[in-house]
């Protein structure tokens, strides 16, 4: 059996610290933006999960819930994440083409 040095010993105890943080939750979701839709166009989902928009078109867009979260410009392959930590339904829009919507129904 090896003997962690102290520089090792450390690496390893912040890489178990850090390691379960970043890793995906399995409840977390995924949209995706797609032929100027998002898919899915509503969710329904629990206060603590994120929601990741991807952006698969050719041109910018945005994820834009009014006065709840704003996406910068995503351009093709460009992700926005959002914790949604409140119950409620999240309406949401892409501030480029506003006939593009959608929904987070949040329990």
């Amino acid at each position: 059996m090896k003997t962690l040095n102290r520089r090792d010993f450390g690496l390893a105890m912040a890489a178990a610290v850090l390691l379960p943080a970043t890793a995906a939750r399995a409840d977390d979701m995924d949209v995706y933006i797609d032929n100027f839709v998002f898919q899915p166009a509503e969710l329904k989902i629990k206060v603590g999960t994120t929601v990741t928009w991807t952006n698969r078109d050719d041109i910018p867009h945005t994820v834009v819930s009014a006065g709840k979260f704003r996406s910068k410009t995503l351009d093709t392959d460009d992700k926005f994440s959002f914790t949604f930590t409140n119950a409620g339904d999240y309406k949401y829009f892409c501030s480029l083409h506003p006939h593009m919507t959608g929904m987070v129904k949040v329990e």
